[in-house]
């Protein structure tokens, strides 16, 4: 499959359907995120959207975070998501290529990403592309209602 990666910037119906099919695949959890929502991330300077398309349609999309703090400038890769049906056919790499050149483009110092151990082939891939693993723990708190 050829693919594509380009930076979002706008949204159309095209993109909600996008999201509306490849969120679910990322997680069970995540909630629908309709045309304003999408607006309103492509919007934020700090975060990035890349969307992957092969075969016609949009088969992945990744979000580049990058942020200014004391140690200077890092990125962050989040919410990586290839369609089932285009799994295994480079869309994940093309994604990450994409990231990594605009994360040194932008002078980032690190780009770190993070994926569960049960991912086996996503992190395959993390480290044939050169992520490499830290000895780090990840810590979250999440504020209760």
């Amino acid at each position: 499959m050829s693919v594509t990666v380009e930076v979002l910037t706008v949204v159309d119906e095209e993109i909600v359907e996008a999201f509306d099919r490849l969120l679910p695949q990322l997680s069970s959890t995540a909630q629908r995120l309709d045309r304003e929502a999408l607006a309103r991330l492509i919007a934020a300077e700090s975060t990035t959207m890349l969307v992957a398309r092969g075969g016609g349609k949009i088969v992945g999309t990744l979000s580049l975070v990058m942020f200014a703090i004391p140690s200077g400038l890092r990125a962050r890769v989040e919410d990586v998501v290839v369609d089932d049906s285009a799994r295994g056919q480079g869309v994940g790499a093309a994604l990450l290529e994409e990231a990594k050149v605009r994360a040194h483009d932008a002078g980032a110092r690190t780009l770190d990403l993070t994926s569960r151990a049960s991912r086996t082939s996503a992190n395959r891939l993390y480290e044939r592309l050169g992520f490499r693993p830290r000895e780090s723990r990840v810590y979250r708190f999440t504020p209760t209602d």
